[in-house]
């Protein structure tokens, strides 16, 4: 009975960085609109309009996962909110800064005032993805002893793993983002933010990827009871399938199969909290395991009764709250490209960087994996990105031909 609410948390902890992180996303794409084919207004325009129905009800699932935890496990939460309470405090500031930009941004008059808001919307959408990483990154690496305020405050979530985790967090949320806009431009007709947010979603696709790597080199060294648990067992199962999602998920957007693109790439963000668990799994905290931080019997069967009984009522209210809005029954006033019948090819400069800059991120991903990994899993995902590298080079080959025909 002990892990069920642990369960419980994980699945919270998922939704929450699938949904969340691509509500977050969008902010980031608010200070990095550039100018695309559709212009920057349109591009902030149509990340702010997409957001809009469902960026309060993403933060459900941190509530959800924060009442478990202290109420099923109350050591664990007392010593983790104490030890790495700076960036709590940041990650709620910056839930607070970036609610109240958001509410703001349509009742400030003057260029310079809806600049200022812009900018600390955007600010705030990256730095809490990043101050939740850093705890993320802090739990995983071992840096938070049990007992109050035990942990350095500083070097708890100031740490190679923390900083990595949270720059994870905060690619992996551009790249959710950028998918789910492209998916929302092509339904409302509008085919030059699709084709801008599509190479968006590509290059942060890449840019997480490429964090990813580089989190698995530096938790070798920084943290190895977390490298050798996601290198073997059930942590390398998920880390194979988040990669292997990943890779699914560019080959879908390139290809402009957006529906799929949805599922894959959040099953690819979904993977890493699983192997995450995974890896960490039987220890809850350094010398404390899910079993003994649980709280008592009646503690826990109250929780569960509890969700069980709140999931009648939340899981199907929010499953009708993403229909209406995936079916674009909460737009209003969407712009749209009218009279565009399809969608033109993307020009040939942009073919070939796109697909150079992809063949040159599974180059890296499927030489560092195959170079650093046992064999297994992992090493099987090595190859496919280096088979994948491959596919890429001749698909490059094929566009200059093409273009010289």
């Amino acid at each position: 009975m002990a892990e069920i609410p642990m369960v419980f948390i994980l699945a919270g902890l998922a939704a929450y960085t699938v949904l969340a992180g691509a509500d977050f996303g969008a902010g980031l794409w608010t200070l990095f609109a550039g100018r695309g084919e559709a212009g920057h207004s349109a591009i902030r325009h149509h990340a702010r309009h997409a957001m809009g129905p469902v960026w309060e009800a993403n933060h459900v699932w941190l509530i959800f996962v924060l009442v478990v935890c202290w109420t099923a496990y109350p050591v664990a939460f007392g010593s983790i909110t104490s030890t790495l309470a700076v960036p709590l405090f940041v990650a709620a500031v910056g839930i607070i800064l970036r609610g109240f930009a958001y509410a703001l941004r349509g009742q400030i008059e003057g260029a310079v005032g809806e600049r200022a808001i812009e900018y600390l919307f955007a600010v705030s959408s990256m730095l809490t993805p990043f101050a939740l990483g850093t705890v993320a990154g802090g739990i995983a690496s071992g840096r938070v002893p049990v007992g109050n305020a035990a942990g350095d405050l500083v070097t708890s979530w100031l740490n190679p793993t923390s900083i990595l985790i949270g720059g994870l967090a905060v690619a992996a949320g551009g790249y959710l983002a950028a998918v789910y806009l492209a998916a929302d431009a092509r339904r409302v007709g509008s085919w030059a933010l699709e084709r801008d947010f599509r190479t968006r979603a590509l290059v942060a696709g890449c840019c997480a990827g490429a964090f990813a790597l580089a989190g698995l080199i530096v938790v070798r060294f920084d943290a190895p009871s977390l490298f050798a648990g996601l290198t073997s067992g059930g942590g390398n199962v998920m880390v194979a399938i988040s990669g292997a999602a990943g890779v699914a998920t560019l080959m879908l957007v390139w290809r402009e199969r957006f529906g799929l693109a949805r599922a894959s790439a959040a099953l690819a963000v979904a993977a890493i909290v699983a192997g995450w668990a995974l890896a960490q799994s039987p220890l809850l905290l350094p010398g404390l395991t899910v079993e003994q931080a649980a709280a008592g019997r009646s503690t826990l069967l109250a929780v569960i009764v509890a969700v069980a009984g709140g999931a009648i009522v939340l899981l199907p209210s929010l499953v009708l709250l993403f229909r209406l809005f995936l079916r674009g029954m909460l737009d209003h006033g969407a712009a749209a490209d009218v009279g565009v019948p399809s969608p033109p090819a993307l020009p040939h400069k942009t073919r070939r960087r796109l697909l150079e800059g992809f063949a040159a991120a599974m180059l890296v991903i499927g030489g560092g994996l195959a170079v650093l990994a046992d064999p297994g899993l992992v090493l099987g995902l090595g190859v496919v990105c280096l088979l994948a590298c491959a596919v890429a080079t001749f698909a490059l080959v094929a566009v200059e031909s093409d273009s010289e025909t």
